[in-house]
């Protein structure tokens, strides 16, 4: 009997190739859309022909309520085979320390830090009645490099990501010996909000290898976490050497001063 994976915001960019890849391990895979009805049924079809079962699942992942729905849709048809739940949706909305605005820092809370407490909390449930250790399900939080490489952009969003990579080791500690909490730290791998793909380009290769992230390898080491039964309370950072290249601004705004140099 195959595993289902779960994946918030499993329908485009990062979110696909995590899919993609666990299809590709031989893992079913229920894909968390909320506005993408389209990319994800599409990516539905793409995961069947690689001979693995695929559910497109919709919902937001404001409010407590919301989350339990995406929960017990993809539980009906997984059941205890839901072994991981993969945290890729996020809020991702420019600000700064100076003129963040108060709803819209709390939006991005809701969906990076709320919605993966939430779901670890429904997995614990639903695997409460125990498991082997060859068969630890687990969560797994997509992360940031920013949240080990510091700088004032993107104010409000990284804060919510700095609590989800403290929560990492507090859940793991938290839901043990149920469940298996780990994370993984990319960096830049797609255009963000108003970037230029020139300046994509250029700041791609802003890390210690000096060459772009590639998401499938960000999407392996998940599959990775989620099949490693030893590991818990840990980050893989993902980002080709990006946390240890720091900069006083995100590196969209500092790429042209930075390869100047």
């Amino acid at each position: 009997m195959r595993s289902w994976a779960l994946i918030t915001g499993g329908s485009v960019r990062l979110g696909r190739e995590i899919g993609l890849a666990f299809a590709r391990a031989g893992w079913n895979v229920a894909c968390h859309y909320n506005r993408s009805e389209a990319q994800a049924h599409a990516l539905c079809a793409e995961l069947r022909a690689l001979g693995v079962d695929a559910l497109a699942v919709q919902g937001e992942l404001e409010d407590e309520a919301s989350c339990q729905s995406i929960f017990d849709t993809t539980v009906a048809t997984t059941g205890t085979g839901l072994q991981c739940v993969v945290n890729n949706a996020s809020l991702f909305v420019p600000d700064e320390g100076t003129d963040f605005d108060e709803a819209q820092a709390l939006a991005q809370i809701k969906v990076n830090l709320m919605a993966p407490m939430r779901f670890g909390k429904c997995m614990a449930a639903l695997h409460a009645s125990g498991s082997t250790a060859h068969n630890k399900p687990s969560v797994i939080h997509v992360l940031d490099q920013k949240v080990f490489n510091l700088n004032p952009d993107y104010f409000s969003y990284t804060l919510s990501k700095l609590a989800l990579e403290r929560a990492v080791s507090l859940q793991a500690q938290s839901l043990a010996p149920t469940l298996r909490v780990n994370a993984v730290a990319p960096g830049l791998m797609y255009l963000s909000g108003p970037q230029t793909q020139d300046n994509f380009n250029r700041a791609a290769q802003a890390n210690l290898l000096r060459h772009p992230i590639n998401p499938a390898d960000v999407a392996s080491s998940v599959v990775f976490l989620a099949g490693n039964a030893s590991i818990t309370g840990t980050t893989l950072r993902v980002d080709n050497g990006q946390h240890l290249v720091p900069l006083a601004r995100d590196v969209m705004f500092v790429v042209e001063e930075l390869f100047k140099s």
